[in-house]
């Protein structure tokens, strides 16, 4: 269809970028978001970067994000946009421009054209700098994107959000699971209400039985390290190649780079573990992968690996925490190695393995359909804002 065309300038109330000022850090207050934040087109407000409540509220209010906003990276990692759906306050870095549209388009309409393979590769084009490429306001004010009438818009938002919401429910599925997964692991070995604890003599503050160990002790620790650039690939070419919480899903790895040189190996069901800034993120592979320098792949040596998961969840609550509370851009092999933990005997590890185990398969099954509602979602986006998929509504 032949649909106007118009400058984001015209469609939008403001187009600004984040505030120019030094961010004052702070351990509460409100949120601060950096393009890492923005995850499968969302916001993810659950960092611990904070600012004061008086810096935010010292802001242009064409910084103060609302629900309905268009979050759009302009530096670096460019081209990524985000729906603003939360009423939550927050802020964001000089790297991101926030996006406020005016009565001429739908603001999630908006959303998905940015989202589009086309208008990234056009912010490609359009990006200048070498070592950190970057879009200019200027040039995002003149970016042109289709305009077709609202009724079109709102019709086309209507099929692309219906895939949107199953993937955000089955997200909250996700979510729930493991939480309680999580919860019951906390009940268990944290707070010590294990099955037949009544019956259990306490020694020194432990249950009789229990023993300190050393990571290596219960699990197998590959180390990473990464291939020369010049086997990477992304033809699907080798096997997928991951360096660092870059590739991190929410819950398992994204496969986007190959690699042909094959250095360390992180086998299907592994637990990575990020072993530079952030410390202790952690994710797991369905396949066999390449791992990079930036990571580990940790497997228990009787596969109880949901055991081990959320064992090393209850640790790495937070990233960056080492064990006894300090903070580290990294850690080495051996300080991994040596990580001690107190566990219960075998029997009561398996008890809790096979309930886990359980809850993460039901995970696995509901992030399979979220792959799928993706993909088919991003076959039919392109279709849908170029005009060439009938959508029964006249211009």
């Amino acid at each position: 269809m032949n649909w106007k065309r118009k400058k984001l300038s015209d469609i939008c109330v403001s187009i600004a970028d984040g505030d120019h000022q030094s961010m004052p850090v702070s351990s509460k207050g409100i949120p601060f978001i950096v393009i890492s934040d923005i995850k499968s087109n969302m916001v993810d407000l659950s960092n611990s970067r904070f600012v004061p409540n008086s810096y935010y509220e010292a802001l242009d209010k064409r910084r103060k994000p609302q629900i309905g906003d268009v979050l759009y990276s302009v530096k670096g990692s460019f081209g990524i946009p985000a729906y603003v759906n939360t009423d939550q306050p927050f802020t964001f870095q000089r790297d991101i421009a926030i996006l406020k549209c005016n009565e001429k388009i739908n603001s999630r309409f908006l959303y998905y054209v940015l989202k589009s393979d086309e208008y990234y590769r056009i912010a490609d084009s359009l990006a200048i700098g070498s070592a950190q490429r970057a879009l200019t306001l200027k040039t995002l004010n003149n970016l042109e994107v289709p305009c077709p009438s609202l009724k079109t818009q709102l019709h086309i938002v209507s099929i692309l959000s219906a895939y949107d919401d199953l993937i955000e429910n089955n997200q909250k599925q996700i979510k729930l699971l493991e939480e309680a997964a999580q919860r019951l692991y906390k009940e268990w070995f944290v707070d010590l209400r294990f099955p037949g604890w009544e019956n259990t003599k306490i020694v020194d503050g432990v249950p009789e039985g229990w023993e300190k160990v050393k990571l290596f002790e219960i699990a197998d620790i590959v180390m990473g390290q990464s291939p020369k650039s010049e086997f990477y690939n992304n033809d699907k070419k080798g096997l997928p190649f991951h360096q660092g919480v870059s590739s991190y899903g929410t819950r398992f790895v994204v496969d986007d780079t190959y690699s042909t040189s094959f250095t360390k190996i992180a086998e299907a069901g592994s637990i990575l573990f990020s072993v530079r800034a952030p410390v202790g993120r952690l994710n797991i592979t369905k396949n066999k992968i390449v791992i990079g320098r930036g990571l580990s792949a940790i497997n228990h040596k009787q596969r109880m690996q949901s055991f081990l998961f959320y064992m090393l969840k209850d640790r790495f609550f937070k990233e960056d925490i080492i064990g006894n509370g300090a903070i580290f851009s990294s850690i080495t092999k051996d300080e991994l190695f040596s990580q001690e933990f107190i566990i219960p005997d075998n029997s009561l590890i398996s008890k809790y393995d096979s309930i886990a185990f359980e809850i993460d398969r039901k995970i696995e099954i509901l992030d399979t359909k979220i792959k799928l509602l993706k993909e088919a979602r991003d076959l039919l986006l392109p279709k849908l804002i170029k005009g060439e998929v009938e959508t029964s509504i006249n211009e």
